[in-house]
């Protein structure tokens, strides 16, 4: 027996590069703290100290990540990057970019979660009047403070990290689930209306599962495939032809369904609008921001680096997903009278045309893609910033004919959010028309002129429910019982202003975070 013993392999130990994996620790070990101080920390201090660990921690994963991009052990001798933790996660330009996108964005989007938390309804003394439970109007009254978002919010963010990062599909899988939990929790916790967002949260869950079995059974049909979840050994499996092509045509679409869904692409867009309008508004702002630019870098990393070789197979598909996404988006839009569901069909076809970006398979057609998502996500977190100031008896005033003549009520409240409608709509000079500008380019550039076609008439289209509601605001009478404008404080305040600033630098000034954007994929993703 000793000498089986000693004759024995030594175990390798795992080679773990912290450095280069700091930012998304710092983030996961911050998350674990929080919940100590939810467990630990009298109540009365518990706000005060996640919003320190919260923001603070969120900033110092943003220099982090400066730190490593500038890194000559990640990008040293002409390399694009480095696999990290064994093969599990690749640390590369594009992936470096994405992470400062959501680091920005999850910091702007913890301001208003700060500012709700703390929230009180200017509509007190009404709110005996206001329909439903006991609990539901001494929320009304008094407000309910949730203090366990912020560690949350952390875990959820250290998933959005992790996911465009993954290199294997299993760490894939982990990261999708990881931050697809917090956010189900997150959607259910809204202090007014809450049957509603209850069932958002139950919707949100119900279909995220359901696309999380898609995801699963289309990382074992490619295993089945390739006898690996190594993402370089799936491309080197497809390149050389090797393996049952039903298996890996099947894992394909599987795994396409599961990413679609985070994305929010038709027809798998059922649970946008419903959910948007049932979470609270600065979760609702978290998902279409920092959660969209997570999935579209997981739907990068998987079809640039595993099915790369196989842009001819799958392009199709995608075309006909971008198409649907952009008609079904813009369409269904113009019938909304509910200013979230509005802004949920908005996203719908905003990520249409990135797929458009994603169809031109390129380093432009990538570059485009982030620079496009980047400008989309500090926009769309203004304007939900600006739908949590405008109240009445039952919280939000959400149905658009509250918001007539809010332009007389209050004009620079109106005109944040009419700008920010002008962006979605890609009117020239906002980052808005930069980004379609960039991916229509770069499609047309990968062939595609017919899809950037659909695409302007889709922006035509999506158009008109923008301009009706900036009428309303600014050319219709204001109703005698119409909503309040709270005075927002300085969480609130610099969000807006980040929003309309970044907006407008990015529309009249694009080149630094183009020039970013595309060093970012000049090596494309590592394999």
């Amino acid at each position: 027996m000793t000498g089986i013993l000693a004759a024995a392999a030594p175990i390798a130990t795992p080679h773990i590069e912290y450095g280069q994996l700091s930012p998304m620790l710092l983030v996961f070990g911050l998350a674990l703290v929080g919940v100590l101080v939810e467990a630990f920390a009298p109540r009365p201090l518990r706000r005060g100290l996640h919003l320190v660990l919260t923001l603070g921690g969120l900033a110092a994963a943003f220099v982090l990540t400066i730190v490593v991009a500038s890194s000559s052990s990640v990008f040293g001798h002409g390399s694009p990057g480095h696999v990290a933790a064994e093969g599990a996660v690749g640390i590369d330009r594009p992936t470096l970019f994405i992470w400062g996108t959501i680091l920005v964005l999850a910091f702007v989007s913890v301001l208003l979660i700060a500012e709700s938390s703390h929230d009180v309804s200017p509509f007190a003394a009404q709110a005996a009047a206001v329909p439903g439970s006991a609990e539901e109007r001494e929320g009304l009254e008094a407000g309910i403070t949730h203090t366990e978002v912020y560690p949350l919010t952390l875990f959820a963010v250290g998933g959005m990290l992790l996911f465009p990062a993954s290199n294997d599909l299993l760490t894939m899988f982990v990261a999708l689930e990881v931050l697809s939990l917090p956010l189900y929790l997150l959607c259910g916790l809204a202090r007014r209306r809450r049957l509603l967002s209850q069932e958002a949260a139950m919707k949100y869950f119900l279909l995220g599962a359901f696309s999380s079995a898609f995801f699963l059974f289309g990382i074992a049909m490619l295993y089945g495939f390739s006898g690996s979840v190594r993402l370089s050994a799936i491309a080197a499996a497809a390149s050389s032809n090797t393996g049952s092509a039903t298996l890996l045509y099947a894992g394909i679409a599987l795994l396409g369904l599961g990413l679609l869904f985070k994305i929010g692409a038709a027809p798998f867009q059922s649970w946008k609008p419903d959910v948007y309008q049932g979470a609270p508004t600065p979760v609702t702002a978290l998902m279409a921001s920092c959660t969209l630019v997570a999935a579209f870098g997981a739907l990068f990393r998987v079809f640039y680096v595993a099915f790369g070789q196989l842009s001819w197979d799958w392009r199709p598909a995608m075309w006909a997903v971008a198409i649907l996404t952009m008609v079904v988006g813009s369409i269904v839009a113009v019938t909304q009278t509910d200013v979230k569901r509005l802004l949920a069909y908005s996203s719908i076809a905003q990520a249409g045309y990135v797929l458009t970006g994603v169809i031109a398979a390129s380093a432009a057609g990538l570059s485009a893609s982030l620079f496009y998502l980047a400008a989309y996500g500090v926009a769309v977190i203004g304007a939900f910033a600006v739908v949590t100031l405008v109240r009445d008896q039952t919280g939000e005033a959400a149905h658009l004919s509250r918001w007539a003549g809010l332009g007389r009520r209050s004009p620079l409240v109106a005109g944040a959010f009419a700008f920010f409608l002008i962006t979605f709509a890609g009117i020239p000079l906002t980052s808005g028309f930069t980004g379609k500008f960039a991916v229509f380019r770069a499609a047309i550039a990968g062939g595609a002129l017919p899809l950037v076609i659909v695409g302007v008439l889709s922006s035509a289209i999506l158009a008109f429910p923008y301009v009706r509601v900036i009428v309303l605001m600014f050319f219709s009478d204001p109703a005698p019982d119409g909503p309040a404008v709270i005075r927002p404080s300085a969480f609130t305040s610099a969000a807006v202003v980040v929003g309309v600033l970044a907006t407008l630098v990015l529309g009249l000034d694009p080149q630094p975070l183009l020039s970013l954007a595309n060093h970012a994929a000049t090596g494309m993703f590592i394999r």
